[in-house]
């Protein structure tokens, strides 16, 4: 984790202030936006977990300002990114679901996405990594290479140490297969963790972060837009046996869980609407808890030094005082909490994610409690760079980066059509299609151990009463499930590109 000291000696001397950039094209900043997939609150500077390590992520922070009550607009990666790139919720373009391709939407394609709008207006754009969902075709698996000026594929494999794996859909336990396993059957993405063949220099992401170094390198006679996509530490947790070694299991603290969690979630005929994940009861049966916590933060600790690599190369260029950085997670996950692993609810675990933004010029950390929302970026970085406003869904935060205590509404994550979460600093309300109510006093509840939704308590009737006005009129219909063509694993050929004509996209 040789990364930290760059940041320190930096910010010595920096300018002070927030910054704007509108004036002259040529001033215009540049951007790196890193996303790190399935990322949750357990990095350092979120105060999630008090074990985690995750020290180039924190050093970011010391000069950032650090949005603590940020959510998804859906809490899974494609609905999440499509939001996001497009600028569109879930409700208004029917992508609810991992199944559903963003370019299937008819409001999307009228649309330039995040990227291409940044191209039409003299960026150039620059991805490698996880940036878009891998959108299913007719011709394979598309990454959204056509979103960006120059776009590499990624490289590098680290192979597994299969003496030391852990599999719940194989049945093994720490490279040694079950005789009779139990809860094997799949929850989508295999349950698998263990450590690496080879060293962190062959791996996927640290590859993608090279990459990247070499890119901070060059000359570039526009503002570039780069966009740095990490994979880990979504599933499967395999990454170099280094960052399994920074966490002692005899040490190692778990989330607290409660057995009758999920008992006062119930129906209008009080039924349990939930019931605990095979992860967490395969974890539990086996006795595997701590391995599968240890196994989510190393890999957490491995993205943190990959996104140290893209850190070091862009403050030790001459591109650092010009460049804007965001890093975000794209939804959050489950460690047992709500006796589940994994993503996929509107419970907090899932819905809340680590955001932070840096502005050339700041020189301390801010933390901003108001709730805000990764749709609110794209218009957000329109304001920040100077560009034409566009009609989106969300609404830019400059406001709050100037004043981080203005009063703010609170904010959406939609799971399916009718299934809606809104959350404020106080009150967490959710509604699944009219079916099942869920509200938490998250000031006296954190937990969300205790379901209020049916209490008599007048602040919670007011609380729900209040939350819901935020809910999503006339959700649109899911668009048809993506059509796929031979195998999914099939990467989409790189010179078809979607029905897309930049000039004509608004």
């Amino acid at each position: 984790m040789k990364h930290l000291f760059i940041f320190a000696a930096l910010g010595l001397f920096w300018g002070s202030g927030i910054c704007s950039f509108a004036e002259e094209p040529d001033t215009r900043p540049n951007i790196v936006m890193i996303s790190v997939d399935d990322l949750n609150d357990w990095v350092g500077a979120f105060g999630g977990h008090p074990q985690i390590k995750t020290p180039n992520i924190d050093q970011l922070a010391k000069t950032s300002m650090v949005f603590r009550n940020t959510s998804c607009p859906g809490p899974v990666c494609g609905p999440s990114r499509s939001a996001l790139l497009s600028g569109f919720m879930p409700a208004t373009t029917g992508v609810y679901a991992n199944r559903n391709n963003m370019l299937d939407s008819e409001i999307v394609q009228q649309n330039a996405t995040l990227p291409e709008y940044f191209s039409k207006h003299g960026y150039l754009t620059i991805s490698k990594g996880k940036i878009f969902h891998r959108h299913s075709t007719e011709d394979g698996a598309d990454p959204g290479h056509w979103a960006f000026d120059i776009w590499e594929p990624t490289s590098g494999k680290g192979g597994v140490n299969r003496n030391k794996l852990y599999s719940r859909d194989k049945g093994i336990i720490n490279g040694k297969k079950l005789k009779d396993p139990k809860f094997t059957t799949s929850g989508g993405s295999s349950f698998d963790w263990g450590p690496t063949e080879r060293g962190k220099e062959e791996t996927s992401d640290y590859q993608t972060a090279l990459w990247f170094k070499e890119q901070l390198q060059k000359d570039y006679d526009k503002p570039f837009f780069m966009s740095v996509g990490i994979s880990k530490p979504h599933l499967a947790w395999i990454v170099p046996q280094q960052y399994f070694d920074l966490y002692d299991l005899d040490t190692l603290e778990v989330p607290e869980v409660r057995m009758d969690d999920l008992d006062d979630i119930v129906d209008a005929e009080g039924n349990k609407a939930f019931e605990a994940h095979p992860d967490f009861l395969w974890c539990q049966h086996y006795g595997v808890m701590k391995e599968a916590v240890r196994a989510y933060m190393a890999a957490t600790s491995y993205a943190d030094e990959c996104v140290g690599v893209v850190l070091e190369a862009l403050f030790t260029s001459k591109y650092a005082k010009n460049t804007i950085v965001i890093l975000w997670g794209d939804h959050g996950w489950h460690l047992g909490e709500k006796l589940r692993f994994r993503k996929a609810t509107l419970w907090k675990e899932s819905t809340q994610l680590p955001f932070m933004i840096y502005l050339p010029g700041m020189k301390q950390r801010v933390d901003c409690y108001r709730n805000v929302n990764l749709i609110d970026l794209f218009p957000t970085l329109i304001d920040l760079c100077g560009l034409p406003k566009k009609e989106l869904d969300g609404k830019s935060i400059k406001p709050l980066l100037q004043n981080p205590e203005l009063e703010w509404t609170p904010t959406v994550t939609t799971r399916g059509k009718g299934h809606h979460s809104v959350i404020s600093e106080k009150w967490h309300y959710i509604n699944n299609n009219g079916i099942v109510e869920e509200l938490y006093d998250l000031e006296n509840d954190p937990m969300e151990w205790t379901n209020l939704a049916q209490s008599d308590d007048p602040r919670a009737i007011q609380a729900k009463a209040y939350l819901k006005t935020f809910f999503p009129t006339g959700d649109v219909d899911e668009i048809p499930r993506a059509k796929k063509k031979g195998s999914s694993a099939k990467t989409l050929d790189m010179t078809i590109k979607p029905k897309r004509i930049l000039s004509e996209l608004n």
